[in-house]
């Protein structure tokens, strides 16, 4: 029995505790939030689902050691409900990231902007799907069509944008919780200028404020970490 207490308190423990922390499950809910509530594809939080990963891997080895050593069914139940949240905020983080990559790959592969914030694992994916898309297009659809319609970007050789892309709605609104000051900012995106010429020009959010907001004034905003999204 003593020896049985020696090891449920030894440096393995130790070790989960230290590295389980309730900061990385936070960071991790409120970028899978932020993911999922931003009408466009942020930027991959690499570190911390890296972190994720790791204490994931910790959890199950705790869990099995657990059970494996006969410890009281409700200590390893608590743990197994840490690591399900875990796990569910990891996939669900990665999960909607995805649909977004479905949804506009051929706007985020042809900006450069978005196309950074794609990770390694990501940018193969998408890699995979316009190859498939574009082949499978070209096979059943594209070769049959006049010359002039075979783009897949676009309707017609004399479109002059890319007219058949989906791109995100940045002028959509979201409601955002403000963490830390924000800049002052017009409300019309296409005004941005040093200058304000009254108070009704320009929206500023503090600490503490929760509003509903046109998107793209305070895209850069979100992805500074100044607000949240909800």
């Amino acid at each position: 029995m003593a020896s049985g207490a020696g090891d449920w308190s030894s440096s393995p423990i130790d070790d989960y505790e230290t590295l389980i922390s309730t900061t990385d499950v936070e960071l991790l809910k409120r970028a899978w939030r932020n993911e999922k509530a931003s009408p466009e594809i942020l930027p991959f939080q690499d570190a911390l689902v890296k972190r994720a990963k790791e204490q994931i891997q910790l959890m199950e080895e705790t869990v099995d050691e657990f059970e494996e050593s006969g410890h009281d069914p409700l200590i390893v139940s608590l743990y197994q409900m840490d690591l399900d949240r875990a796990q569910f905020l990891l996939r669900s983080y990665l999960r909607v990231r995805l649909q977004k990559i479905e949804k506009f790959m051929f706007c985020i592969w042809k900006n450069d902007t978005y196309r950074d914030r794609l990770s390694e694992e990501e940018k193969s994916f998408i890699e995979s799907c316009i190859r498939v898309i574009e082949k499978h297009l070209d096979e059943t659809v594209l070769s049959k069509l006049p010359e002039n319609y075979r783009d897949i970007l676009k309707q017609s050789a004399i479109s002059e944008e890319d007219d058949m892309v989906p791109e995100p709605q940045l002028d959509t609104f979201v409601v955002a919780n403000c963490k830390r000051a924000t800049r002052p900012l017009y409300l019309d995106s296409n005004r941005q200028s040093a200058v304000f010429d009254n108070r009704d020009d320009y929206f500023q959010m503090v600490p503490g404020d929760l509003c509903i907001i046109r998107y793209k004034p305070f895209r850069e905003e979100l992805i500074n970490g100044n607000i949240d999204l909800v």
